[in-house]
């Protein structure tokens, strides 16, 4: 049985700023549970494209709001508290915050730790 407390992962290797936001890194591939758990901050007003080629995703959004778009069929989904949005299909996506938004994430397979988005907005597969 593990605690870990969100205020002890903060300015640790967990606590992994991105263009568009930060990501706390609660569960990684390191803790052998299958998946990574994330909670994912992205201040208002800002946009990321994403596209995981090689993870599956799912996020709870927790506070504020944005918009969800799916690059490959134009779709646009309003995001609120207590959406949950499952990129199943490695979907293709952008997320835009309207306000300060709180998503908690859950990647698997699970990353390491210290990925960040490609280009592409992709993960790289880090074989540690």
């Amino acid at each position: 049985m593990k605690i870990i407390n969100e205020k002890k992962l903060i300015g640790t290797a967990r606590d992994v700023k991105f263009k568009e936001g930060r990501s706390i890194r609660f569960i990684l591939k390191k803790d052998n549970m299958g998946f990574s758990f994330h909670k994912t901050i992205i201040p208002k007003g800002n946009k990321g494209h994403w596209h995981y080629k090689n993870h599956k995703e799912s996020c709870y959004c927790i506070k504020g709001n944005g918009v969800l778009t799916n690059l490959e069929t134009k779709e646009k989904f309003n995001i609120n508290v207590g959406d949950i949005y499952i990129l199943d299909k490695n979907d293709n996506h952008t997320f835009e915050s309207l306000t300060d938004v709180i998503l908690i994430s859950v990647f698997n397979p699970p990353i390491v730790g210290q990925e960040v988005h490609q280009k592409d907005g992709s993960y790289k597969i880090i074989n540690n």
